[in-house]
């Protein structure tokens, strides 16, 4: 019998991952929207340790909460798009850095409130009840492997 070899091929791109994009209907703190969140769902978001995303010049750091759907095993992230806070590392230098004090986790979005990060690469948001009069529907937007926010994401898996 002739052996057969098997290729491994390392060289492959990743696949997208799917994420959700989440609007508010009306500006509310953060507390005030994940109660009426969790009020219509039997699972339960809590506010866990900051997204962080590291500069040159400023670290920036984002709201993210963290829920666990137990009937379908998906652990499910609310992260904002926009930082909630900065720390400035050092003073720039340069007229145009590219870094500024406020940042967005996706910057040709910034309507965008909150993204929606599961623990499996393509899902579906209905899972989530949310508030009508506080939040449109979610949308759904395919993450590229070649953005900057996909690497970040997967750092913090």
């Amino acid at each position: 019998m002739k052996t057969q070899k098997i290729r491994l091929n390392f060289d492959s791109e990743p696949d997208p991952i799917q994420i959700g994009l989440v609007r508010l209907a009306k500006e509310i703190p953060d507390f005030e929207l994940f109660y009426q969140i969790n009020a219509l769902n039997t699972f339960q978001f809590t506010r866990i340790k900051d997204f962080v995303l590291r500069g040159t010049y400023f670290d920036h750091s984002f709201a993210r909460f963290e829920g666990y759907h137990t009937d379908s095993k998906i652990c499910i992230h609310f992260i904002s798009n926009k930082s909630i806070r900065s720390v400035q590392k050092k003073l720039a230098n340069e007229l145009f850095s590219g870094e500024e004090e406020c940042r967005f986790l996706l910057p040709n979005s910034p309507e965008v409130d909150y993204v929606i990060k599961t623990s499996e690469p393509f899902d579906d948001f209905s899972l989530i009840l949310h508030p009508e009069n506080l939040m449109f529907k979610i949308q759904s937007f395919m993450l590229n492997p070649s953005e900057e926010l996909y690497l970040s994401f997967q750092y913090y898996e």
